[in-house]
């Protein structure tokens, strides 16, 4: 989830003229590394191998 401190500051690092696209495409960015933090700090990953052995299967 996103704060509304976070929409702010993103806001404040766009130019004066952006698409809605732009501001979607940015926050779903945001989004996405802030879960991918928390699992992370929560140890929720997969090692190097587990993920070599994974993308094999998809390749099978």
């Amino acid at each position: 989830m996103i704060t509304k401190e976070s929409l702010i500051n993103q806001l404040d690092l766009l130019p004066d003229s952006f698409t809605i696209d732009e501001l979607i495409d940015r926050l779903i960015l945001i989004e996405k590394i802030e879960i991918g933090l928390k699992q992370s700090e929560a140890d929720d990953v997969i090692s190097e191998e587990e993920l070599n052995a994974e993308i094999e299967q998809w390749f099978k």
